[in-house]
This record gives C-alpha cells, structure tokens and sequence, in this order.
C-alpha cells in the first residue's frame, strides 16, 4: 500500500510543515488572548480611575483613564491582527510583530501601575513575536489553502 502524496504536493507546492502551521495558530490565539486581556485592562481603568495606582515616582505618570484608552485600543487591534493571523493573512504577521513589539512597550511603560499584570503581557508579547518571526512565508502561502 503506498501513502498519498500531501494534497498541496499534488498542487506543485511543497507540503507545510506542521511545525509552521501550528506556529501560526499558537501565535494567533496567543494575539486574540493577549489583547483580549489589555481591552479588560483598559476597560477596568476607562470605567475606574482608581483601580490602578502608581507605585513611587515614575517619569510617565499619565492620566489612568488614558491608559485605559490606549490598552483598549491596542487589545483591539491585537485581536483583528490574530485573527488575521488564524486566517493565514500576511499582512497580519507583519502586523501582527510590529502591535505585540507596541504593546510590549506600552507594558513596559505601564509596569509600575500594574506590575505583575504588565510582565504576563510583556512575556505573552515575546511569545507571538517569536512564533510570528518563525512562521516563514512559504508556510503563509500553503498552509492555509
């Protein structure tokens, strides 16, 4: 009995490494989390002000509310670029690195309002610009179809 070639060799395409196709999920899904865990933070502080306080003197002291907005509106971007991202777009990937490096440094500038929270963002952050500098382009352009 003799195995069938991987239907996208059939197509003149090399067969996708599952390695590559599961990069693009672990990376999507760890977006739509990830900046669905910044939209909650932002919500927390649009809706209150004295949810979040700043520990010592810090040079970005910001109005908590703006915070608020710009992690709302980070969180929300992230999760239409893994969505992107989960539908095998290319434009998400690029998109995709460049929103996670963004809010990374928003994080990283929010660390002394929320700290703990802040680092888990920031390592979830790494985590997709690792798997989505990875994910090569040949493995974008036959995975999904």
């Amino acid at each position: 009995m003799t195995q069938k070639a991987h239907p996208q060799a059939d197509a003149g395409r090399a067969p996708v490494s599952g390695w590559a196709v599961g990069l693009a999920v672990f990376a999507g899904c760890m977006m739509i989390m990830a900046g669905l865990f910044g939209a909650i933070a932002g919500i927390a502080a649009i809706v209150d002000d004295d949810l979040y306080m700043i520990r010592g003197d810090y040079v970005f002291k910001w109005d908590v509310t703006a915070w608020g907005w710009i992690h709302l509106g980070i969180g929300l971007l992230v999760i239409a670029a893994g969505i992107g991202v989960l539908g095998g777009r290319t434009w998400a990937r690029i998109v995709g690195i460049a929103l996670a490096v963004l809010s990374a440094v928003s994080n990283f500038i929010f660390l002394p309002y929320y700290p703990l929270w802040s680092i888990v963002i920031i390592a979830l952050d790494v985590a997709v610009i690792w798997a989505l500098a990875k994910y090569s382009r040949q493995a974008a352009a036959g995975s999904w179809s």
